[in-house]
């Protein structure tokens, strides 16, 4: 009677373990798997967070996309080159630190840059094509007029309009002293220097020079008394302001004829 009960105890509590043990699998399995799901999620979020826009928060440029460069600069196609100017430094310190929108701006304002260069260009073409045109349509007296004339470099211009511009100053700072007759003399000097150099003939160039102070000078001999005298300095003679314009008349023959 002892022995059919321990068996049965033994089967009983055999079968009542055996779900005790099975549960506690099933809880280890589930306790196993936890750590696997958290760093799934955790791998899950880091790659989100790789995937984010570039930038950041940082604002991109709404026309990048818009072909026409004035457009995209949101200026007009009358604008000047300082209003694009401003345009283009304006856009890029509004997006500054985006890769893209930045290079779209830059893009437009070089686009500009090169058609405004083309203009230009084309413009001082069709000015020199005009003047050319002109020139042939011009009468023949003009013509072998024009012939006599040249045009040195703008270096050659500003250094012998500031040697004549001196002897200028020269005078009207002596014109207390005495007249003119010394600077005159030196001007006079100067442009025969300067068109020997051109002409390679002494003779021409003496001529020339001495031409062009006798027109200077009867030219202002009859401008000058024309001026009202209260626009005149009282220390100023006829003989001062005569000269003034003969330092014209010397300064455009010796710089400008061949």
């Amino acid at each position: 009677m002892s022995s059919s009960l321990l068996l049965s105890g033994s089967t009983v509590s055999s079968s009542f373990n055996a779900p005790s043990k099975l549960s506690l699998v099933r809880n280890s399995n589930k306790t196993s798997l936890l750590p696997f799901r958290n760093v799934s999620r955790s791998f899950k979020s880091v790659r989100c967070s790789v995937d984010s826009s570039y930038g950041g928060n940082v604002p991109t440029f709404p026309r990048t996309r818009v072909w026409d460069p004035y457009k995209r600069l949101g200026v007009s196609p009358y604008a000047s080159e300082e209003e694009i100017w401003a345009s283009r430094n304006f856009l890029l310190q509004q997006y500054a630190g985006h890769e893209r929108s930045q290079e779209s701006i830059e893009g437009a304002f070089e686009k500009l840059l090169m058609s405004s260069f083309i203009r230009r260009k084309k413009s001082k073409i069709n000015l020199k094509t005009r003047l050319k045109k002109k020139v042939e349509e011009s009468p023949p007296w003009l013509k072998a007029l024009l012939d006599f004339v040249e045009m040195p470099p703008m270096d050659t211009i500003f250094r012998r309009l500031f040697l004549f511009a001196f002897m200028g100053g020269w005078s009207i700072m002596n014109s207390a002293e005495g007249g003119p007759a010394f600077q005159v003399a030196v001007s006079l000097a100067a442009c025969v220097y300067f068109l020997n150099e051109k002409t390679k003939s002494l003779g021409r160039a003496c001529l020339i020079g001495i031409g062009a102070l006798a027109a200077g000078w009867f030219c202002g001999s009859i401008i000058i008394p024309m001026i009202p005298t209260f626009l005149i300095h009282p220390t100023w003679t006829l003989e001062l302001l005569t000269s003034l314009v003969a330092y014209v008349f010397l300064f455009l023959s010796c710089t400008f004829l061949k």
